[in-house]
């Protein structure tokens, strides 16, 4: 014991150098588990074995009972029912976990080999950790009593944890835990912010987005209710391009913004804290590198709320603009003991950008006396409670009629239970497989049952096929080549699904791989920027055939309008398909960045697009949908977000938007069935489940009304999801009463009547994806 004591005192002593500079000495001390400072009630458990292996004796290098905390049962592969958890009773700064197994002097040999992390700050919230690559699994335990110490790469700022054993077959675990930090005096429990953005330098891109955030990310550019990189105790070098941590991309470390994308000339975040505090300082770091136009803020004026209300005069102050010292630095801002409990601060750009990696605050917070005043504050906040908990139950109740209402009316709705999608011209030979099908009217479908498949393994976008077509691609070896891994280097994570993630990632020596037909602009030295979607370990057979099934589909399609697969890592885990990916982005934040040519363009010196150009990209969505609709493939995500951009204006259409929580907006969850893109769905597909290229064709006309709009508005903008889902009733009715997207500024009467016409109730009434072309051509001067 003496031994193990001293072996973790040196451990705790090493320096911690990635956060020295921010956080006030070694923020890893145990917590409580192990010393008996966390109290037995604040420990408990999904469930136990026996009283003996209760959750109370869960505490490392505790030998009590019978030696750990057991769950009832075995843990099963798949499934994350069974945790460990601990209130901290305040919020922590946590580094560092520790894991141990059941030894019980050698009677028992229980442990758990890998685990995850939840943890809460309010106990309603619960939040996936991750490590910085993305990953959640832990590495755990190899025997029943060593210690195992994991650093927790973001650190997470908590009260509630959770460890949650993973194993992959069914086994007994037991395990006893500490947790390691320190309190969390700031209190912040959230931040408010715009999304980081993406600088282009002539070497590489620098994507300055908080990839560690854990909030929510709403209308593709406000993270709210979450906590990241301006807390995670990492201080940005003076060069933004490098980063303290280990295998990232440029611009890690800091989270920053163009002052074109803000026209009132600040960027304004807003901090939410534990309980009202009497602030005094606020120290921001900032970066300073001016020869990259970088420069700490011009002047930041904060509002402070105290109860409900914003206080009226705002604190405003101005640092020392620098332009001698390209260092980085804080910048300290004197609150002036505001006591508030949310504070906003809008702070101004001295140049092109503004980036910022740590803010922190520092507050007197005397002892709070409770007299008869609080009381009846008190009282008076309970009964405001109780008000509002009666609204919300009547909200709930008014909820669930209005869905049995609408559940009732689609009862009425001729439904149908079709599987896969055969062309009328196929269907004799589909008639003879047991497959059920069903063709209306000429026109194949996919049935209610298809959409919960729509997001696939990695989260992107699945096209439905038919079944034929499937059949015979089962029999094909895949056309592309294995591709050495270690040429692959991670930039940013693009997005995840249940079983897999998508990553933007550089390949060297790409263009050797491929063969003749395909050619980059891009000279063989230089590396290419791809997309990589690759699937987890942790993924169970039936995402890993799911996965195969994509690669062969992928591997098929070949056209200049359409994001082609270009090798694939399949010969070890993790399996990986490397697929084109678009140096400006996708089309919906290219769009959105640009303006319209005009004279509101030339006074913002915004980037311009004409109206040419526009067309242009929406004839070559056209065509890339022509190509897929000759196939009987039906993209069902088709969407600004869904387009990626390359040089001059080149368009291909991709896969994986419904994958990025930059767009977790644009999905709709429908109670028990996967998330849907309703606001680009035809009426038919809500309300039917059918999806077929008239499906495809009704998005392209609301793609096209993204396009002309700049992508400044999501459709339907004026309309809640239930009313855009009350809306497709009304084009199912067919009264008039229905609600079509406005023409947009820049369109021309053409082109608007291209729109109508794709929306037309009947399916068959709406143009095929070669007419769309042949017409937009023809509007092209």
């Amino acid at each position: 014991m003496v031994s193990k004591f001293i072996r973790l005192s040196v451990y705790f002593l090493l320096p911690f150098n990635q956060m020295c500079c921010c956080v006030s000495g070694v923020c890893r001390y145990p917590l409580g588990m192990s010393g008996g400072q966390i109290q037995d009630e604040d420990i408990s458990a999904s469930s136990q074995w026996s009283e003996s292996t209760a959750a109370r004796y869960g505490r490392l290098d505790f030998e009590e009972g019978d030696g750990a905390w057991c769950p009832e049962i075995t843990v099963e592969p798949d499934s994350l029912k069974e945790f460990l958890q601990i209130d901290l009773r305040s919020l922590h700064f946590i580094t560092l976990v520790g894991t141990q197994g059941r030894h019980a002097g050698g009677i028992g040999n229980e442990f758990a080999q890998m685990y995850k992390i939840k943890y809460s700050r309010d106990g309603s919230r619960w939040i996936s950790w991750r490590n910085r690559q993305g990953k959640q699994v832990i590495e755990g335990n190899r025997n029943a009593y060593d210690i195992v110490l994991k650093d927790l790469e973001p650190p997470i700022i908590a009260r509630f944890v959770r460890f949650m054993p993973v194993t992959d077959h069914s086994m007994n675990v037991c395990m006893r835990v500490e947790l390691y930090g320190c309190e969390w005096l700031d209190g912040l429990v959230s931040y408010n912010a715009p999304a980081g953005e993406q600088m282009t330098l002539p070497a590489h891109p620098v994507y300055l987005n908080d990839s560690v955030y854990d909030g929510a990310v709403i209308y593709r550019c406000v993270m709210t209710e979450g906590l990241g990189q301006l807390t995670d105790g990492v201080c940005g070098l003076d060069d933004f391009t490098h980063s303290h941590v280990y295998n990232v991309w440029p611009g890690y470390d800091y989270v920053g913004w163009n002052n074109e994308s803000f026209p009132s000339g600040y960027v304004e975040i807003m901090f939410e804290f534990d309980r009202t505090r009497n602030f005094t300082t606020m120290k921001v770091h900032c970066n300073n590198m001016f020869s990259r136009h970088v420069k700490a803020f011009r002047q930041v004026v904060c509002y402070f709320r105290s109860e409900s209300d914003w206080e009226a005069t705002p604190l405003s102050f101005s640092p020392v603009v620098d332009e001698k010292n390209p260092s980085a630095r804080f910048v300290t801002v004197n609150l002036a003991n505001h006591m508030a409990s949310a504070i906003k601060c809008q702070f101004y750009f001295a140049d092109a950008w503004m980036l910022f990696s740590e803010i922190t605050f520092q507050s007197d917070d005397p002892t709070h006396k409770v007299d008869d005043s609080n009381t009846r504050i008190l009282i008076g906040c309970l009964v405001a409670i109780i008000f509002i908990l009666v609204a919300i139950i009547v909200i709930i109740l008014w909820r669930q009629v209005w869905q049995k209402m609408l559940e009732k009316q689609l009862v009425d709705i001729p439904s149908y239970s079709v599987t896969y999608c055969v062309p009328a011209s196929t269907s004799t030979a589909a008639s003879k497989s047991t497959t059920t099908t069903v063709v209306q009217d000429g026109v194949p479908h996919y049935a209610e049952a298809d959409i919960v498949n729509l997001q696939g393994v990695t989260g992107s976008n699945t096209y439905a096929i038919p079944a034929v077509t499937m059949d015979l691609l089962s029999g094909k070896d895949v056309a592309v080549e294995e591709f050495p891994r270690k040429l692959l280097t991670f930039k940013e994570k693009l997005g995840e699904g249940q079983f897999g993630e998508v990553h933007l990632c550089e390949a060297e020596g790409m263009q050797e791989f491929m063969n003749k037909e395909f050619l980059f602009d891009i000279p063989e030295e230089l590396p290419v920027l791809v997309a990589v979607k690759m699937l987890r370990s942790d993924a169970n057979k039936n995402a890993r055939n799911d996965f195969l099934k994509e690669i062969k589909i992928m591997s098929r399609l070949k056209d200049p309008n359409i994001i082609r697969l270009l090798a694939v890592c399949i010969y070890s885990d993790p399996l990986c398909m490397i697929t084109e990916y678009m140096e400006n982005g996708d089309l919906n934040q290219f769009l959105s960045r640009h303006e319209p040519e005009g004279q509101l363009a030339l006074l913002s010196n915004a980037p311009t697009v004409s109206f040419n150009n526009l067309c242009y990209m929406a004839t070559q969505i056209a065509s890339g949908m022509k190509y897929l609709s000759s196939l009987n493939f039906v993209h069902r995500d088709l969407a600004t977000r869904n387009c990626l951009v390359g040089k001059k204006y080149t368009i291909k259409i991709a896969d994986f938007g419904m994958s990025r929580n930059l767009y977790s907006g644009d999905y709709y969850r429908i109670q028990g069935r996967a998330v849907l893109p309703i606001r680009w769905m035809s009426w038919e597909s809500i309300l039917l489940g059918k999806f077929t290229t008239a499906s495809d064709v009704w998005a392209f006309g609301v793609t096209l009304w993204e396009i002309l709009n700049f992508c400044k508005e999501q459709p339907y903008s004026q309309l809640t999801d239930e009313q855009v889902i009350e809306n497709t009733g009304e084009f199912f009715r067919d009264q008039k009463r229905q609600i079509y997207l406005p023409q947009p500024v820049l369109c021309p009467d053409s082109l608007y009547k291209i729109m109508l016409s794709c929306w037309r109730r009947n399916t068959k009434e709406r143009p095929s994806f070669q007419e769309i072309h042949k017409a937009l051509l023809e509007i092209q001067p």
